[in-house]
């Protein structure tokens, strides 16, 4: 029943094209409308809370939802930590699955990005490489580098799976007590090869370059899960 009216809410919100924080009926117009109890109701509102798909504000009422990727990310995450006995295999899964997004867009983008975006992406990449030389490792400016590589597609879903891979990574990384990057002037390095490639137009250069970049990334996971920093 809870399914359902899982549905059946959705399917509402689809019909009456509401955007994210529109208000829904209310719990009774709802229970008159879709014949239930307000049980059922409240069982399957909160169902799709968990799923982001509608927000519950206690003495407010009941609006749609960001549909984001926290729940996806929620799953992931527990799903990662949830192998004890191999903490490396679900995570080198979840960086597999990233490479093989990442080096089909690098080739979309690699024959389209204007020198602007090729420019931001130097800046990126300069800081990167001052943050290097000082030891220090710099996950913020690796998000931004990866997001302003991607921008010119114009497809906001890439910025949202790439940032929940992200996430996932840096949670598992947080609970199993992994250090952070030891060796930021080679991840920086192979940062610098990607834009190199870019620069000139190399696709087949970018995406060996990426490739590369993932290989340090599953090594760092290897060795963080071993206690190597």
């Amino acid at each position: 029943m809870s399914s359902q009216i899982q549905r059946e809410v959705m399917q509402l919100i689809l019909d009456q094209g509401l955007p994210a924080g529109a208000p829904l009926p209310t719990e009774t117009e709802l229970m008159n409308d879709l014949g239930v109890s307000r049980n059922s109701v409240r069982e399957a509102l909160k169902a799709l809370q968990a799923l982001d798909i509608v927000e519950i504000r206690h003495g407010y009422g009941t609006y749609v939802g960001e549909a984001s990727m926290t729940p996806f990310v929620d799953g992931l995450t527990f799903r990662t930590l949830a192998r004890p006995d191999d903490p490396t295999a679900a995570l080198a899964e979840i960086l597999q699955v990233r490479e093989v997004l990442e080096e089909g867009l690098i080739s979309r983008v690699a024959e389209v990005l204007t020198e602007e975006e090729l420019d931001r992406l130097e800046a990126v990449v300069t800081e990167m490489e001052e943050a290097g030389d000082d030891g220090r490792s710099f996950p913020e400016l690796d998000i931004q580098f990866h997001e302003l590589l991607y921008a010119s597609l114009g497809n906001p879903l890439v910025p949202q799976l790439l940032g929940a891979f992200w996430t996932v990574f840096r949670r598992v990384a947080a609970v199993r007590g992994w250090t952070d990057d030891v060796t930021p002037e080679v991840t920086a390095r192979r940062h610098r090869d990607i834009l190199t490639a870019l620069r000139v137009r190399d696709v087949e250069g970018a995406r060996r370059a990426m490739a590369d970049h993932f290989r340090g990334i599953e090594a760092r996971a290897a060795q963080g899960a071993h206690g190597v920093s």
